[in-house]
């Protein structure tokens, strides 16, 4: 165990590496969750988002009005796993089961889905998230599926899968640019 974690680090002299990009792990590529900035930069991101959702009564009155700061926390817990983080959802919160919960018989609008899908973007852009297609791409397209299976799985009567995993998100065709330097 201790020799593959200095292989990662790929140091021979026995020092516990200090950047989380040194050695060959700058030659893996690195999760959405990486490249993003982490928790603190996906939770400014959705408190922003959030901050938004309060002001558009269409969608506002899905969350009450409101989105308490639990509900924030929680979410980004889920989109810091799903784009490669730590599994803290499916850890703490319930995983899959607990998120599909949550939205069984909101009877979300083909409307409505499509606005929270439109703050997401305009609030990545006032958070300050990377702006490369590649990042803007896979939150996106992750944004798009996950927005179009909650609105399945928010109608009554719905049949959803009532097991599974917390979804991994990757690049897709286009991981991010890195310029040879």
């Amino acid at each position: 165990m201790e020799q593959a974690f200095l292989d990662l680090c790929n140091r021979d002299d026995g020092q516990v590496c200090g950047c989380p990009y040194s050695g060959r792990m700058a030659e893996r590529e690195p999760t959405i969750y990486e490249w993003g900035g982490g928790r603190e930069a996906f939770a400014r991101w959705l408190d922003r988002f959030y901050d938004l959702v309060e002001r558009e009564d269409s969608i506002a009155r899905l969350f009450g009005g409101t989105v308490s700061k639990a509900h924030r926390e929680h979410v980004t817990d889920w989109w810091c796993e799903v784009m490669g983080g730590p599994a803290v959802y499916t850890e703490q919160r319930g995983g899959y089961e607990h998120m599909l919960a949550k939205h069984h018989d909101l009877a979300i609008t083909d409307d409505q889905r499509l606005l929270f899908v439109t703050l997401l973007s305009r609030a990545a852009d006032d958070a300050g998230l990377p702006a490369d297609p590649e990042f803007r791409a896979a939150i996106m397209g992750y944004a798009e599926w996950g927005t179009r299976l909650a609105l399945h799985n928010s109608q009554p009567g719905a049949q959803t899968a009532p097991h599974a995993p917390v979804p991994r998100w990757g690049w897709g065709v286009a991981p991010p640019y890195q310029a040879d330097l």
